[in-house]
């Protein structure tokens, strides 16, 4: 079983979500205590999805982030640099064109998407700020990013309560549904060494991105960023 380090060698990262592609979006649903779904909910209000867009969801695993976008009538690519996630989602959901791509170095012309988007997933791109600036390239001008992260929480008691639960607590929960908990131990890592809302819209400021703002969910555990392409 791989766990991957913080440094976020991209083969680690990508062995590391081989290994837990099968009961990923089970794991996901049991770990957030049942928030993930109502993530995804407020990341579909975000971007809006219309009929006939080029949507890009970065990040998608098995694409269950990409199917409100779908439903929306809207042409969504799911990408993924994880071969193990990619193939486990084609396995459910044959007709999408689910892509292996590297956040850094995106395989897609300048200005492809109305909208791009990735939930969960930047956090575990090696280079973020290079990630930020692959997607404002492949963004039409007028295009939107929208950006679900873990985040930090703004109440300092549920803040200290929460960072409990993500060493002690997320582990052992993961070890019930999850082949290799020692990814979830690389989570709530990851998590801890995110930057905090402002600090993520400042990075998207840097990359190009205008407009940008952010709304926190679940008293700011993840937060909704987004931005627009000039």
């Amino acid at each position: 079983m791989t766990r991957a380090s913080l440094d976020k060698q991209p083969h680690e990262v990508a062995s590391m979500f081989d290994d837990v592609a099968a009961n990923y979006d089970l794991t996901n649903d049991v770990i957030s205590l049942g928030q993930a779904r109502l993530w995804r909910k407020e990341v579909a209000k975000a971007v809006d999805a219309r009929p006939a867009q080029k949507i890009l969801d970065l990040a998608a695993g098995t694409a269950t982030s990409s199917q409100p976008f779908a439903r929306a009538g809207a042409y969504v690519v799911p990408c993924d640099f994880s071969t193990g996630m990619l193939r486990v989602g084609k396995e459910r959901h044959p007709w999408m064109p689910f892509t292996a791509g590297d956040g850094t170095q995106l395989p897609f012309k300048d200005g492809t998407f109305d909208a791009v988007t990735i939930s969960f997933g930047l956090r575990n791109i090696q280079d973020t700020d290079q990630a930020l600036r692959e997607l404002y390239r492949v963004t039409k001008p007028g295009g939107k990013v929208v950006i679900c992260e873990f985040s930090q929480p703004t109440w300092e008691p549920f803040r200290r309560v929460y960072t409990e639960y993500l060493m002690r607590a997320l582990p052992p929960v993961a070890r019930t549904v999850c082949s290799n908990p020692d990814a979830y131990v690389y989570l709530a890592e990851s998590i801890r060494a995110w930057p905090d809302q402002a600090g993520l819209a400042a990075r998207l400021q840097k990359a190009g991105w205008s407009k940008v703002a952010w709304r926190n969910l679940t008293g700011g555990v993840v937060a909704l960023h987004r931005g627009v392409r000039d």
